[in-house]
């Protein structure tokens, strides 16, 4: 793995682009949330593809597959990152999140499941927290199996969060924002009860929610358990598949103090709901979800308030 470019800052969020050889290029990122310090909450985002077979319509990192990450590629970008930060890899920080939501599908990569086996051994880290991030792919349901079992084995303690972008309640909607053959929202919440024992993290159902979308409370209710899930809320980021495909955050990144009914309207069916907004400079830097660097050098029209960082 060669390190070609790095951007951002270090006391908010870096984005390192690596070439693998071959013309596979991947990204991945750490990140802090200010004001809290690193030795709290310190977040790595890794790859587990070069590009993504998906292609979601909000997320420039859709399309130019060329492959999956193997778990020795994984842990070089984790390797990568930490030994920057703590060389001899003990990670003395209370929450140490490591997600597999940079780049690509994490359950179309089965060496996902192997770098989850292996984390604990690798680094000395009590405050380990992994995080998958899925559209739950149909072709996928072994994968989910396993991870079942991993979790249930090694990660029992409510140290591991398992996140569903779901982004619409409309199912035709949801086809439109992720092409791909998905679990539907009945099939994800029957996995989440099997998924869900006591003591466990509740399972984070996430919305990027576009502007005209459909998030029905009542939906929700129906087919989700409170108890067992919670509902995240999330600006739209400011990316080119966005801006190409006309959508609209319908969360304001800027007006932090907004009100939303349907947060109200989920909250009265029993349901923890947050909306999260991530600083603004993160989409200067690239960091946030759906920003893909390398397609920012790639373009010939810059996007305004977004990846405008350059090393």
């Amino acid at each position: 793995m060669n390190v070609i470019n790095q951007i951002g800052k270090d006391d908010l969020a870096k984005v390192y682009i690596a070439d693998f050889g071959d013309n596979r290029i991947a990204e991945f990122v750490e990140s802090l949330q200010p004001p809290i310090p690193r030795n709290e909450k310190w977040v790595l985002i890794i790859s587990t593809s070069f590009g993504c077979s998906v292609k979601c319509i909000m997320c420039d990192a859709g399309g130019g597959f060329k492959g999956r990450c193997s778990a020795d590629q994984m842990f070089e970008q984790l390797d990568f990152i930490i030994s920057r930060r703590y060389p001899d890899f003990k990670i003395p920080v209370h929450k140490f999140k490591v997600q597999f939501a940079r780049m690509g599908e994490p359950s179309f990569n089965r060496d996902v499941l192997e770098v989850l086996e292996h984390l604990k051994k690798r680094y000395e880290a009590p405050g380990l927290m992994p995080c998958v991030s899925t559209i739950a792919p149909v072709k996928a349901g072994s994968f989910f199996d396993r991870l079942l079992d991993i979790k249930n084995t090694q990660y029992n303690d409510g140290r591991f969060q398992l996140q569903f972008s779901l982004h619409s309640t409309d199912e035709a909607e949801r086809d439109r924002l992720m092409p791909m053959p998905k679990w539907t929202l009945s099939q994800i919440s029957k996995y989440g009860e099997k998924w869900f024992n006591k003591g466990d993290r509740k399972i984070t159902l996430n919305f990027a929610l576009v502007q005209g979308m459909t998030l029905n409370p009542d939906v929700m209710q129906k087919i989700f358990e409170p108890d067992h899930f919670i509902i995240k809320l999330t600006p739209v980021n400011p990316t080119y598949s966005a801006v190409e495909n006309q959508l609209q955050s319908h969360i304001s990144s800027i007006d932090l103090d907004k009100h939303y009914e349907v947060v109200d309207e989920l909250h009265n069916r029993g349901f923890r709901t947050l909306i999260s907004i991530g600083e603004n400079e993160e989409n200067l830097i690239g960091s946030n979800c759906g920003q893909f660097v390398m397609k920012h050098f790639s373009e010939n029209t810059k996007l305004q308030n977004s990846y405008t960082y350059v090393s």
